[in-house]
């Protein structure tokens, strides 16, 4: 039985969060799918040992400036992929946190999707094609203890990019977010650092799977949803989670 393949040659991608774990293995596999890749990092060491490896265009800014954002993605476009991969989280119960948390989280997880995707969605619409992915979490559908804000955050993605799809579903342009379980990245390895083995267990115990899921695995749902074969899926949450969405 063949198989085939998700090509993405003579397609231009945006990719955020490019130069670390996951957001470094979907500018790989977008690259290794023939694709133009533009990817936007905080660190240029980083980010620029994978434009070395890639071949892919590395962009240094940080998505908390929303004004610099919208005009990076602008002049760096057109893009006939959006992938909204960048995200952070911050450990405390609620009322622990204070507003100055709320306004990181909310920016950082939330308003920079908005604002890559209000930058990059008129040539979208222009060209009609469009593919827009965003990296969320399981925490987006089931909350999160110690992660309300962020998982608020994240599941205003999910509405949002609902949203997104039922405007955009007839000009040619899909939608989808993937909400990724635990996923061995080095945050993921720098709390377990701080929280220890029982941590470690706890995750991955949290997976029918009890295995830590990789960068990659959530990079080939990524390629997937941003190929011409995906082309009738839209407005879906896809779990890469090891089944912890499940339910």
């Amino acid at each position: 039985m063949s198989f085939p393949v998700f090509s993405l040659q003579g397609r231009r991608a945006f990719v955020t969060g490019g130069s670390k774990g996951i957001g470094a293995a979907i500018v790989r596999i977008f690259c290794q799918a023939g694709a133009e890749v533009v990817f936007a990092a905080r660190d240029a060491q980083s980010a620029q040992k994978i434009a070395d490896e890639t071949g892919a265009r590395a962009v240094v800014f940080d998505l908390l400036d929303l004004d610099a954002t919208q005009s990076v993605v602008a002049e760096q476009g057109p893009f006939d992929i959006l992938v909204n991969n960048a995200g952070m989280d911050q450990h405390a119960v609620f009322t622990k946190t204070c507003r100055d948390d709320w306004s990181y989280l909310l920016t950082i997880n939330l308003e920079a999707i908005l604002a890559t995707t209000h930058a990059a969605l008129p040539a979208m619409q222009e060209q009609g094609y469009g593919r827009i992915i965003n990296i969320s979490s399981e925490a987006g559908r089931q909350g999160s203890y110690g992660g309300s804000v962020y998982a608020a955050a994240k599941g205003g993605v999910h509405a949002f990019t609902k949203s997104i799809a039922r405007e955009n579903g007839r000009k040619g342009i899909t939608a989808n977010v993937i909400t990724p379980g635990p996923i061995d990245t080095p945050l993921l390895q720098s709390a377990v650092e701080t929280g220890g083995d029982k941590l470690l267990d706890i995750m991955k115990g949290a997976t029918v799977m009890n295995r830590l899921g990789t960068p990659e695995e959530v990079a080939a749902a990524v390629l997937f949803l941003a190929s011409a074969e995906a082309g009738f899926i839209t407005g879906e949450i896809l779990g890469v989670s090891g089944g912890m969405g499940m339910g």
